[in-house]
């Protein structure tokens, strides 16, 4: 089991456990410090799904950097339990969790989100299957980030706007065209 920690806001240090599991990947601190650049470094007021959430680090990184809600949505039941731990350990409100498949997931009250994060496996396959949901997912105006073993250009209705790559990982902001 390895350790990351939130780079900013709130909870900033705090350390999360990462739980050993198939396909677990946590966003790098460097790569979290490029997303929150991008994306301003208060997320006041904003709505956020984590929908591959595994270690949950984009998620709480969301939450610690003021998001008005932030959803975690992690089907392994593994790492769900470390999910639950941590999200205990914040006591926030702003925090609410799902155990369920990302395809599967229904916002709760139709809610739809302002920033949308997509980290899920590599070589599943899963960006391309998820792409369909993401118009009742989104909100008018809202932006994605997506991590892929390859560079995208978009997905769906969103187009590329930043870009970057951390070894094996290319990371990437898109917004609907």
């Amino acid at each position: 089991m390895s350790r990351i920690r939130i780079t900013g806001g709130e909870w900033r240090s705090r350390l999360i456990q990462v739980p050993d599991a198939p396909g677990l990947r946590p966003t790098p601190d460097r790569v979290r410090e490029t997303l929150f650049n991008w994306l301003g470094q208060d997320l006041s007021g904003l709505g956020c799904l984590d929908l591959f959430a595994g270690s949950g680090i984009l998620g709480f990184e969301a939450a610690s950097r003021g998001a008005e809600y932030s959803a975690l949505v992690e089907r392994s039941k593994s790492a769900f339990a470390a999910l639950r731990k941590h999200a205990d350990g914040f006591a926030s409100p702003r925090v609410e969790l799902f155990c369920c498949d990302a395809l599967k997931f229904t916002p709760p009250s139709g809610r739809r989100f302002d920033l949308v994060f997509l980290d899920p496996p590599y070589g599943q396959g899963w960006l391309e299957r998820v792409a369909c949901r993401l118009d009742e997912l989104a909100a008018p105006g809202a932006r994605l980030y997506a991590e892929a073993e390859r560079p995208l250009t978009q997905l769906g209705r969103w187009s590329v706007v930043r870009e970057g790559r951390a070894g094996q990982v290319f990371f990437h902001l898109l917004e609907q065209a």
